[in-house]
């Protein structure tokens, strides 16, 4: 099994470092079949990333979502932006299908929700926090390398109330 994490955000805005918190912790544990791939942000170039992988997982912050993170599939969307620099992960999968004309591998999101991303702060409390319970799930994820059973972790996800999820950060 090949898997690809991509993590990117900026460390130098608060709970934006999440991602790359997250890519580095689980690049230490070195994973066999893992490959993970830090991003200031997704660019184009990253479609070649994916292209032999079985599984990708995209690790960042959120700014809006559900607490402490959220995990979704996701699926190639063509999206119109003024430059190839900064794409979605939708989008990023959308450059598998129409350039290098193959089909994306199953691909996830997990996304952990930030309260704070100003210019210069360290991570927050809250983000911290979350980060750990985010952690803890991305590892289980790892543990059982299966794009049905990350489907049933979504869908699993979606449906504890959000209260629930937010005690485990």
């Amino acid at each position: 099994m090949r898997i690809v994490v991509l993590g990117w955000g900026n460390e130098s805005r608060g709970d934006d470092a999440i991602g790359p918190i997250l890519l580095r912790r689980l690049e230490a544990e070195r994973r066999r079949g893992v490959r993970a791939i830090e991003e200031y942000q997704l660019q184009i170039e990253n479609a070649i990333d994916v292209e032999d992988a079985d599984l990708v997982v995209f690790l960042d912050a959120a700014l809006h979502g559900p607490a402490p993170f959220g995990f979704r599939e996701v699926k190639p969307r063509s999206e119109i932006t003024p430059s190839t620099h900064a794409l979605s992960p939708q989008a990023l999968l959308d450059i598998c299908v129409r350039v290098l004309k193959i089909p994306p591998p199953p691909a996830f999101v997990l996304a952990v929700k930030g309260e704070s991303f100003e210019l210069g702060e360290g991570l927050s409390n809250i983000g911290a926090a979350r980060l750990e319970a985010a952690w803890n799930f991305l590892r289980g994820l790892m543990a059982n390398p299966d794009a049905d059973a990350w489907r049933a972790s979504a869908r699993s996800l979606r449906d504890t109330p959000s209260e629930v999820l937010e005690s485990l950060a």
